[in-house]
């Protein structure tokens, strides 16, 4: 029964960090395609963007953008990256005017070709939220815990039956041994029986050699007697 729930685990543990792996490949993954992944910390684009939506960001020709398009970009000095609509393009002076759908106002600053990053191509809801606490302190911590353990837990069904079968190999050893020890003995009691029955009957033997010769040696002097007589 232990061991039955130790594999109903093992299967369970099992599409555990699948799941995890193709979450990591998704997030990671995407990069290789050419997308950046960014987590929404802001209502001002809601509601086609919403807080905690992961958004995937393809890196486009600045000239291939057009007025009503969501783009990503560095907003300041300090790198902060946002995403917001274009509402109006300066292509002389390279520059895109933006506003946050959710925003009365259009941005006061204008956003110079150079610091936009790309255009939104898709969105999954919520997600970012668990990308958000897994790729810092310290949810990364815990995410590598539970992936150490959950790998751990793949492998332990086949560890403990291997244990087992070793244990029940040395059982078997075990029993074959004693099995012979105890032939052994039991040929080596019978061979010291036969031995001393052996010593036993040779004095009988000798004792009753040496009766017959005194018999015969007493009957000539007893003839040598009477013919004395």
């Amino acid at each position: 029964m232990k061991l039955k729930v130790l594999k109903i685990w093992s299967v369970v543990s099992t599409i555990l960090v699948i799941i995890i792996v193709l979450f990591a490949l998704f997030l990671m993954g995407s990069r290789i395609m050419g997308y950046r992944v960014f987590n929404v910390t802001s209502g001002s684009m809601s509601p086609t963007y919403e807080v905690g939506d992961l958004i995937y960001v393809k890196t486009v020709d600045p000239e291939s953008v057009e007025e009503g398009d969501p783009i990503t970009f560095v907003l300041n000095e300090n790198l902060v990256v946002a995403t917001h609509r274009v509402v109006r393009i300066d292509a002389e002076n390279q520059q895109f005017y933006t506003k946050g759908d959710a925003n009365d106002t259009i941005d006061s600053s204008p956003v110079h070709y150079k610091n936009l990053i790309g255009v939104p191509q898709y969105k999954i809801p919520k997600l970012g939220y668990v990308s958000d606490y897994i790729q810092n302190p310290p949810g990364m911590y815990v995410t590598i815990g539970i992936c150490v353990v959950l790998i751990f837990m793949v492998f332990l069904p086949d560890i403990i039956e291997k244990r087992k079968k070793k244990k029940n190999t040395l059982a078997a050893e075990s029993i074959g041994t004693s099995g012979t020890e105890n032939v052994s003995a039991e040929t080596k009691t019978a061979e010291t029986s036969v031995e001393a029955a052996s010593q036993a009957d040779a004095p009988e033997n000798i004792s009753a050699e040496e009766s017959s010769e005194s018999k015969e040696a007493v009957q000539p002097e007893t003839a040598e007697k009477k013919s004395d007589e």
